[in-house]
Protein backbone atom coordinates (compact mmCIF):
# COMPACT_ATOMS: atom_id res chain seq x y z
CA UNK A 1 0.00 0.00 0.00
CA UNK A 2 1.40 3.40 -0.95
CA UNK A 3 2.13 5.93 1.78
CA UNK A 4 -0.58 8.22 0.36
CA UNK A 5 -3.25 5.50 0.61
CA UNK A 6 -2.09 4.55 4.10
CA UNK A 7 -2.41 8.14 5.30
CA UNK A 8 -5.80 8.50 3.58
CA UNK A 9 -7.05 5.27 5.17
CA UNK A 10 -5.82 6.36 8.62
CA UNK A 11 -7.54 9.74 8.21
CA UNK A 12 -10.83 8.14 7.24
CA UNK A 13 -10.62 5.64 10.10
CA UNK A 14 -9.83 8.34 12.67
CA UNK A 15 -12.60 10.62 11.35
CA UNK A 16 -15.19 7.86 11.67
CA UNK A 17 -14.18 7.31 15.29
CA UNK A 18 -15.14 10.85 16.33
CA UNK A 19 -18.23 10.91 18.55
CA UNK A 20 -21.30 12.71 17.16
CA UNK A 21 -21.14 15.43 19.81
CA UNK A 22 -17.51 16.14 18.86
CA UNK A 23 -18.18 16.28 15.13
CA UNK A 24 -18.18 19.66 13.40
CA UNK A 25 -21.53 21.09 12.37
CA UNK A 26 -21.34 21.35 8.60
CA UNK A 27 -23.58 23.23 6.20
CA UNK A 28 -25.81 26.22 6.70
CA UNK A 29 -29.01 26.59 8.63
CA UNK A 30 -32.05 26.18 6.39
CA UNK A 31 -33.79 29.52 6.77
CA UNK A 32 -37.24 30.55 5.58
CA UNK A 33 -35.56 32.83 3.03
CA UNK A 34 -33.52 29.94 1.57
CA UNK A 35 -36.61 27.74 1.39
CA UNK A 36 -38.70 30.43 -0.33
CA UNK A 37 -36.02 30.87 -3.02
CA UNK A 38 -36.95 27.47 -4.46
CA UNK A 39 -40.44 26.81 -3.08
CA UNK A 40 -42.86 27.50 -5.92
CA UNK A 41 -44.53 25.75 -8.82
CA UNK A 42 -44.82 26.89 -12.42
CA UNK A 43 -47.49 25.02 -14.35
CA UNK A 44 -47.44 24.25 -18.10
CA UNK A 45 -50.16 26.88 -18.66
CA UNK A 46 -47.95 29.55 -17.07
CA UNK A 47 -49.67 29.73 -13.72
CA UNK A 48 -47.04 30.59 -11.12
CA UNK A 49 -44.71 32.48 -13.46
CA UNK A 50 -43.37 35.66 -11.85
CA UNK A 51 -43.14 39.13 -13.36
CA UNK A 52 -40.07 39.86 -15.42
CA UNK A 53 -38.71 39.26 -18.91
CA UNK A 54 -35.59 38.34 -20.81
CA UNK A 55 -34.14 37.49 -24.20
CA UNK A 56 -31.47 35.22 -25.64
CA UNK A 57 -28.95 38.03 -26.17
CA UNK A 58 -28.86 38.70 -22.42
CA UNK A 59 -29.18 34.98 -21.67
CA UNK A 60 -26.04 34.14 -23.64
CA UNK A 61 -23.89 36.23 -21.28
CA UNK A 62 -25.52 34.61 -18.26
CA UNK A 63 -25.06 31.16 -19.80
CA UNK A 64 -21.32 31.77 -20.17
CA UNK A 65 -21.11 32.79 -16.50
CA UNK A 66 -23.37 30.16 -14.93
CA UNK A 67 -23.94 27.22 -17.30
CA UNK A 68 -21.04 26.79 -19.73
CA UNK A 69 -18.81 24.79 -17.34
CA UNK A 70 -21.39 22.02 -16.97
CA UNK A 71 -23.36 22.12 -20.24
CA UNK A 72 -20.65 23.13 -22.72
CA UNK A 73 -20.60 25.55 -25.61
CA UNK A 74 -24.01 25.94 -27.22
CA UNK A 75 -25.57 23.48 -24.75
CA UNK A 76 -23.67 20.52 -26.17
CA UNK A 77 -20.66 18.42 -25.16
CA UNK A 78 -20.62 19.45 -21.51
CA UNK A 79 -20.00 17.22 -18.53
CA UNK A 80 -23.71 17.34 -17.62
CA UNK A 81 -26.89 16.91 -19.63
CA UNK A 82 -26.99 18.14 -23.19
CA UNK A 83 -29.45 21.02 -23.59
CA UNK A 84 -29.57 21.53 -27.36
CA UNK A 85 -29.82 19.48 -30.53
CA UNK A 86 -31.31 16.06 -30.96
CA UNK A 87 -34.37 17.02 -33.02
CA UNK A 88 -35.80 14.00 -34.76
CA UNK A 89 -33.94 11.50 -32.57
CA UNK A 90 -36.66 10.61 -30.05
CA UNK A 91 -37.93 7.65 -32.09
CA UNK A 92 -34.45 6.60 -33.18
CA UNK A 93 -32.27 3.87 -31.66
CA UNK A 94 -30.20 6.58 -29.89
CA UNK A 95 -32.59 9.31 -28.77
CA UNK A 96 -31.14 12.56 -27.42
CA UNK A 97 -33.50 13.97 -24.81
CA UNK A 98 -32.73 17.68 -24.97
CA UNK A 99 -34.88 20.74 -24.32
CA UNK A 100 -35.57 21.07 -28.05
CA UNK A 101 -36.18 17.43 -28.84
CA UNK A 102 -38.01 16.16 -25.78
CA UNK A 103 -39.39 18.74 -23.34
CA UNK A 104 -43.11 19.38 -23.84
CA UNK A 105 -43.45 22.83 -22.20
CA UNK A 106 -41.21 25.91 -22.19
CA UNK A 107 -42.57 26.80 -18.75
CA UNK A 108 -41.01 23.62 -17.36
CA UNK A 109 -37.59 24.87 -18.45
CA UNK A 110 -38.14 28.15 -16.58
CA UNK A 111 -39.30 26.26 -13.48
CA UNK A 112 -36.28 23.96 -13.53
CA UNK A 113 -33.71 26.72 -14.00
CA UNK A 114 -35.32 28.84 -11.29
CA UNK A 115 -35.45 26.08 -8.69
CA UNK A 116 -32.38 23.96 -9.45
CA UNK A 117 -29.77 26.11 -11.19
CA UNK A 118 -27.03 27.05 -11.05
CA UNK A 119 -26.11 23.69 -9.64
CA UNK A 120 -23.87 25.00 -6.86
CA UNK A 121 -26.26 27.83 -5.88
CA UNK A 122 -29.86 26.97 -6.80
CA UNK A 123 -32.48 29.66 -6.35
CA UNK A 124 -30.00 32.55 -6.55
CA UNK A 125 -30.86 33.87 -10.01
CA UNK A 126 -33.22 36.84 -10.38
CA UNK A 127 -36.42 36.24 -12.35
CA UNK A 128 -35.18 38.37 -15.29
CA UNK A 129 -32.02 36.23 -15.37
CA UNK A 130 -34.08 33.04 -15.44
CA UNK A 131 -36.24 34.39 -18.28
CA UNK A 132 -33.06 35.33 -20.19
CA UNK A 133 -31.45 31.91 -19.68
CA UNK A 134 -34.69 30.22 -20.70
CA UNK A 135 -34.79 32.34 -23.87
CA UNK A 136 -31.16 31.50 -24.68
CA UNK A 137 -31.65 27.76 -24.29
CA UNK A 138 -34.81 27.94 -26.40
CA UNK A 139 -32.81 29.94 -28.98
CA UNK A 140 -30.04 27.31 -29.02
CA UNK A 141 -32.75 24.83 -29.99
CA UNK A 142 -34.13 27.04 -32.77
CA UNK A 143 -37.40 27.65 -30.93
CA UNK A 144 -37.22 31.44 -30.42
CA UNK A 145 -35.29 34.22 -32.14
CA UNK A 146 -32.32 35.84 -30.38
CA UNK A 147 -34.20 39.11 -29.79
CA UNK A 148 -37.53 37.58 -28.72
CA UNK A 149 -38.57 38.85 -25.29
CA UNK A 150 -40.19 36.19 -23.15
CA UNK A 151 -42.26 36.81 -20.04
CA UNK A 152 -45.15 35.32 -18.06
CA UNK A 153 -47.56 35.95 -20.94
CA UNK A 154 -45.44 34.84 -23.90
CA UNK A 155 -43.58 31.86 -22.40
CA UNK A 156 -46.66 29.58 -22.06
CA UNK A 157 -47.55 30.37 -25.70
CA UNK A 158 -44.30 28.85 -27.02
CA UNK A 159 -45.02 25.55 -28.76
CA UNK A 160 -42.27 23.04 -28.06
CA UNK A 161 -41.42 20.63 -30.91
CA UNK A 162 -42.35 17.50 -28.95
CA UNK A 163 -45.39 18.92 -27.14
CA UNK A 164 -47.96 16.80 -28.96
CA UNK A 165 -46.33 13.60 -27.70
CA UNK A 166 -47.22 14.43 -24.08
CA UNK A 167 -50.55 14.66 -22.30
CA UNK A 168 -51.02 16.98 -19.35
CA UNK A 169 -53.28 14.84 -17.22
CA UNK A 170 -54.92 16.39 -14.20
CA UNK A 171 -57.91 14.78 -12.62
CA UNK A 172 -60.64 17.24 -11.98
CA UNK A 173 -62.66 16.83 -8.83
CA UNK A 174 -66.28 17.83 -8.76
Amino acid sequence: MSMYRLILFAGIFMTSAVQAEDAPHLGKELTTQRISATEFTVWPNGEGLPEGSGNAATGEKLYQAHCFACHGKNGEKGINDRLAGGRGTINSPKPMKTVGSYWPYATTLFDYIRSAMPYQRPGTLADDEVYSLTAYILHLNGIVARDTDINATSLPQIRMPNRENFVWAIQQTN
